[in-house]
């Protein structure tokens, strides 16, 4: 049967991508190759897909100008984002409901309740709605574990901006993605209904393949590598407690950052203060490709210190390089992470210290997890076997 497929993704922003983001290009990347896609964004999200090189035939591109209220900061931009989604969802014509596909990319009420408006207008349409992790407990913070500063305000407003929407999806959308096995009890009735389907995260292979097999071998310069937003929730200022702690045990060892965020003059200021400046190497944002994949060929492991996460895939696609991973020992990382990572207790500093320091002397450890990790990710974390799979469940 021939298909449209709507998707909206007005919540996507900045220099970086998120890991919803990275789905939602994706999916669309590969969907696009069955049926025809639209996507729905403004001029921040435009960039980011064609950063992406989401520049492809079948998928049209509908921008929303919202650039102008950019200069009021980001709350106005944000309400006005929200206010431009439920226009759209008001305003769309849909002249064959029951050949259409409408994905919300996010919970974030700018993609959301378009999806739900259009639902309710056209009930016969399928809606399938993205929810990649649930908000924590606003007492609990940002954290499964040990932590000194929890972030408990920015926490209870991710989980004021769920409130809402959880029940609009559990009643009105047809399919709820969501990161893993943990979250399917979230949405009672769509669970009954076997409507709730985990989508863990996946990695660009061939892409990665192609770099190795042009350079096989690398000088190994950095002893570990991390890669994330720098937001309370990926543990990146612990990190650097961290990295001192290692370098104390060894003076020479290199961490290498890439990516960015609302933490990053908290990160620079706590690197000048620890005298960390030779050891820790600021890369920002990188984008896909071979200067980011030679830095992943450079690194002995990868770290991922994050203290709440859903799922995580910014690890991954270090581990298709063969890097043995450390991490903390969260609920998700049994779904995402069975191999390939070793975990430590949530929080304790020390402990990802000390295993960090294991894996670059015990020469058979690292060999073992570096074995586990590639073993993983090659054989479970293809794009273009999880938007099939995806597709698949949606047109079910």
């Amino acid at each position: 049967m021939y298909y449209k497929i709507y998707i909206f993704a007005l919540a996507a922003h900045g220099e970086g991508i998120s890991g919803g983001d990275r789905i939602f290009i994706e999916f669309a990347r590969y969907w696009s190759q069955e049926f025809p896609v639209t996507i729905f964004l403004w001029e921040e999200g435009y960039e980011m897909c064609l950063r992406q090189s989401l520049n492809i035939s079948n998928i049209k591109y509908q921008i929303s100008n919202m650039n102008s209220w950019t200069k009021f900061g980001f709350l106005v931009n944000y309400i006005a984002r929200i206010s431009e989604g439920i226009r759209i969802g008001l305003s769309l014509k849909i002249n064959n409901p029951e050949n259409t596909i409408i994905y919300s990319a996010s919970e974030f009420w700018m993609d959301s309740l378009p999806a739900f408006i259009l639902k309710i207008r056209y009930p016969k349409l399928k809606w399938t709605a993205a929810w990649y992790q649930t908000a924590p407990n606003p007492v609990r913070g940002f954290t499964e574990g040990i932590r000194e500063k929890k972030y408990r305000l920015s926490s209870l407003l991710y989980w004021f901006i769920q409130l809402p929407i959880k029940p609009l999806i559990n009643k009105w959308a047809d399919l709820c993605l969501v990161n893993n096995d943990l979250e399917k009890k979230e949405f009672d009735r769509l669970n009954r209904l076997n409507k709730v389907i985990p989508v863990l995260g996946a990695v660009d292979l061939p892409r990665i393949k192609k770099f190795i097999t042009v350079h096989p071998r690398a000088n190994k310069i950095y002893d570990a590598v991390f890669q994330g937003r720098f937001h309370p929730q990926k543990g990146v200022l612990e990190l650097i407690d961290i990295w001192k702690l290692v370098v104390d045990e060894k003076p020479d060892a290199k961490l290498v950052l890439i990516g960015g965020g609302p933490l990053m003059e908290n990160v620079k200021l706590q690197i000048t203060n620890y005298k960390l400046n030779k050891n820790i190497i600021l890369k920002g944002y990188m984008l896909d490709g071979d200067e980011k994949y030679k830095i992943f060929s450079q690194s002995k492991i990868v770290v991922h210190p994050a203290f709440f996460d859903s799922g995580g895939m910014a690890s991954a696609e270090a581990m298709a390089f063969g890097l043995p991973c450390v991490g903390f020992n969260l609920k998700s990382y049994i779904y995402y992470y069975p191999s390939g990572m070793e975990k430590v207790k949530a929080g304790d500093l020390r402990a990802f210290a000390d295993k960090v320091l294991e894996l670059l002397q015990d020469n058979n450890l690292y060999k073992r997890v570096a074995s586990e990790a590639l073993y993983l990710i090659n054989y479970k974390w293809s794009w273009e076997y999880r938007a099939r799979q995806i597709l698949k469940a949606v047109l079910e």
